[in-house]
């Protein structure tokens, strides 16, 4: 089996057995986005909280 379908499977039986479809799905979401920023990270593609605080006043404005 894939890592990806083996985690998929890890997540899903890790819920309790009267979790709904959207909680599964909001679950493993969570999961994709971590693992997507955990990358980004070890890539070197992250930006900083001072120029992350300048872009947010920027849009802001």
């Amino acid at each position: 089996m894939s890592d990806v379908k083996e985690k998929i499977t890890e997540i899903v039986q890790s819920q309790p057995d009267d979790a709904s479809y959207e909680e599964i799905l909001r679950e493993l979401a969570f999961e994709h986005m971590v693992q997507r920023g955990l990358k980004d990270v070890r890539e070197g593609q992250v930006v900083s909280n001072r120029v992350m605080e300048q872009q947010i006043r920027a849009w802001s404005k």
